[in-house]
């Protein structure tokens, strides 16, 4: 049986694993900032591709979405990351 940090970094490196959700990672990081509809603009997939990537990155953890009128707003979970970081290194 796996322990809780074990399913949360198998989940944070299933996550990461696709190139789409590593780009959409990589850019919510580098913004700094939440994000709503730009990721749609950034990337060359359809909007609802887009935000099935997204569930997953938030189921995983590693990000956070606000509801922001019609819109959800993503941005880094700070503290999953330094998590996720801690986690890699001590594996």
């Amino acid at each position: 049986m796996k322990t809780k940090t074990t399913c949360d970094i198998s989940l944070m490196c299933k996550a990461l694993g696709n190139p789409i959700r590593t780009k959409i990672f990589k850019y919510l990081k580098d913004a700094n900032k939440c994000i709503c509809g730009q990721l749609v603009d950034i990337l060359p997939i359809a909007q609802a591709t887009v935000s099935q990537h997204l569930k997953v990155l938030k189921d995983a953890g590693l990000i956070n979405g606000t509801i922001n009128g019609p819109s959800t707003c993503y941005c880094i979970n700070k503290a999953a990351l330094k998590e996720f970081k801690r986690m890699v290194k001590d594996f």
